[in-house]
């Protein structure tokens, strides 16, 4: 069972339980729970003792995050008793002007919060979804509009969690500078850049498809809101203004990034480019967040917007909005630690499988962006997956620079796609959590505009590959893209016009 085929099995198990049930919470503890059968040989008192020792080494181990959706929460909820959040509402009310630009607000607000996912998808929930309501946008594609800005942004940004877990992925030994590499890739990582451009298209034309059509008409319709539950932080009681909400929002950013240079070592003398790339992403969010609820509090209770028992009723309420996604996030972590190495070793199986098979130049590309999209989407985990197959890249590549840069362009890639189709995903779950979306709603409405902006993927890393030239994929994968969307444009217009 272990480092074989068998591996996958928890996964795909989790993953169809959780579409065809949409109970999510059950599907993932099966999963976790099947794998600790299997490690365990299948005796019963082992898998009991294994699943809560995995449950154990996983959770502490992601203690930091943890913390930072608690005070998060908090954060959130004291926003919105201020009535910070209600003026703002009132106040882009009257500037936004129709759901297209409540739409690109959402976006804009998503590419500029480039940090880190996490904080990305729970902040521009928070900040976006009373203006997307008000415009009937449905819950659906706000988890999708905050899902498609928060990996695809991050992973192309050069100040974030995600360039410095790249550059750590690189071996040692290879004598390759890590962050110059991930620089070059950027040009070159298709799924972000045409995710991204077919989000644009989404939003611009309106042309949406599919089951996320069918939410947003009876949304349009008033017949429904794609809602997780009732997890509104905070009735607002307060007499916030506006800068209430903008002001401790730029302070809860700058104290993100300076935590996370603070833990690459920014004031020990690194550059900021070294801080980032060196940086303990979760603890630089909890002092960060940590800071901007300490000015928060500070500042809403020296002017008596809140009184000292109202805020500190937000205690509760902020940990109370973020319990759903902690608990899956909590469950994901477990179903990725019976997967890894120290259990089922399903990556180090697939990474076998791989360095037996990689023959052909030409289509190393392709076929790793096809394993990043496979791994990420079986472990709900990007950062694992170009963990595990970035090494065998350099070992394969050897000295060629060229196909070094256009194989981990591609890893990246597939390992964001994956990450934005899996269920069992923390970003796709954090999305729904930050949107406050039924998570499998949200699945269902984003999986086939992943799998659209995939298969122009597919083609442009062939032609990279076949080509020796990353740009020239990128210039057939934009191709490929834009005959989708005419197409999409075409037939929306014949069955209008009918």
């Amino acid at each position: 069972m272990v480092h074989s085929i068998w591996a996958v099995l928890p996964p795909v198990i989790t993953i169809i339980l959780a579409l065809a049930t949409k109970e999510v919470y059950t599907s993932l503890f099966t999963g976790v729970l099947v794998g600790s059968f299997m490690y365990s040989g299948f005796n019963i008192i082992g898998t009991i003792d294994t699943v809560f020792k995995v449950m154990n080494d996983k959770i502490g181990g992601n203690v930091y995050i943890l913390m930072f959706m608690v005070m998060l929460g908090i954060f959130v909820a004291a926003v919105n008793k201020s009535g910070a959040s209600e003026a703002y509402g009132e106040w882009a009310a009257k500037v936004i002007k129709g759901r297209r630009m409540a739409m690109f607000v959402t976006m804009l607000l998503g590419i500029l919060i480039f940090i880190d996912d996490y904080f990305n998808c729970l902040t521009v929930g928070a900040v976006m979804r009373p203006i997307t309501d008000k415009f009937h946008i449905s819950r659906a594609k706000l988890a999708y509009l905050i899902d498609a800005t928060a990996a695809p942004i991050c992973i192309i940004a050069p100040i974030s969690s995600w360039a410095a877990a790249v550059s750590s992925s690189l071996p040692k030994s290879s004598g390759i500078d890590g962050f110059a590499l991930f620089i070059h890739t950027i040009p070159m990582n298709l799924y972000a850049l045409l995710a991204i451009t077919f989000m644009l298209f989404i939003i611009i034309s309106g042309h949406d498809f599919s089951k996320m059509k069918e939410l947003e008409d009876r949304e349009l319709n008033g017949l429904v809101i794609s809602e997780e539950g009732s997890v509104e932080a905070g009735t607002p009681v307060g007499n916030g203004k506006i800068v209430d909400l903008v002001l401790p929002l730029l302070v809860l950013i700058a104290g993100c990034v300076f935590g996370m240079t603070y833990t690459g070592g920014i004031l020990e003398g690194a550059s900021i480019r070294d801080a980032f790339a060196n940086c303990d992403a979760a603890r630089g969010l909890v002092i960060g967040s940590f800071i901007g609820l300490v000015f928060t509090a500070f500042f809403y209770l020296t002017r008596r917007v809140l009184k000292f028992s109202e805020f500190c009723e937000c205690y509760l309420e902020g940990f109370k909005a973020m319990c759903p996604g902690m608990l899956i996030l909590c469950f994901a972590w477990s179903l990725s630690g019976i997967c890894s190495g120290d259990y089922l070793d399903l990556g180090g199986y697939v990474a076998h499988v791989m360095s037996g098979n990689t023959t052909i130049t030409a289509l190393l590309p392709v076929v790793f962006f096809l394993v990043g999209i496979g791994l990420a989407f079986a472990t709900g985990t990007s950062w694992g997956t170009f963990g595990i197959l970035i090494p065998i890249i350099v070992a394969v590549s050897g000295h060629d620079i060229n196909l070094l840069t256009m194989t981990v362009a591609a890893v990246l890639a597939g390992a964001v796609a994956g990450d934005h189709l899996s269920p069992i995903s923390d970003t796709t779950i954090m999305s729904s959590t930050g949107a406050q979306c039924h998570h499998i709603d949200h699945v269902q409405t984003q999986l086939p505009y992943g799998l659209t902006v995939s298969s122009c993927c597919v083609v442009g890393y062939l032609a990279a590959g076949f080509a020796g030239n990353g740009l020239v994929g990128t210039a057939v994968g934009f191709f490929c893209l834009a005959c989708i969307a005419f197409c999409i444009y075409h037939f929306k217009m014949e069955k209008n016009k009918a």
